[in-house]
């Protein structure tokens, strides 16, 4: 997982995402499930602009393999994060992503997460290799 005392300038991508009242919990901030949430909409709507996801009809999809996540600081309804993410490794078939949760005025995150992508053909569910574009495409993100 990532390392205390990274900044935005870590992140090679960045998507904003606006908090919803049904976000927040009982104790007045948005609960940890959401911050899963935001990891899979910043990385599969990168992967989907960068045109190398088709979720619906794709040969190759990505599924998670494992997540995690390290709350740093609340974060609150109304307003806005914005996820970074990054390739921190890159295999055969797979990609550990890294993400960094950012609300508007904070240099530092509010929440660091990981996100493991196994890439499977969809009709047998099997790891299968990357095609090219979508390596092109995730090594511009590693660091």
């Amino acid at each position: 997982m990532d390392e205390p005392g990274q900044t935005r300038e870590t992140y090679r991508a960045f998507r904003t995402i606006p908090t919803r009242w049904m976000d927040v919990d009982v104790y007045g901030h948005v609960n940890n499930t959401v911050y899963y949430s935001w990891f899979d909409t910043a990385i599969n709507a990168w992967m989907v602009e960068s045109g190398v996801l088709d979720p619906a009809s794709g040969e190759v999809i990505g599924v998670c393999a494992e997540s995690g996540c390290r709350y740093l600081r609340a974060v609150e309804f109304p307003g806005a994060i914005e996820a970074g993410i990054r390739v921190a490794k890159l295999g055969r078939s797979s990609v550990r992503w890294e993400i960094g949760i950012f609300t508007a005025s904070e240099a530092t995150p509010a929440a660091q997460g990981f996100f493991v992508h196994v890439f499977v053909d969809r009709a047998t569910m099997r790891p299968t290799d990357m095609h090219d574009a979508l390596r092109a495409a995730l090594q511009s993100l590693l660091v």
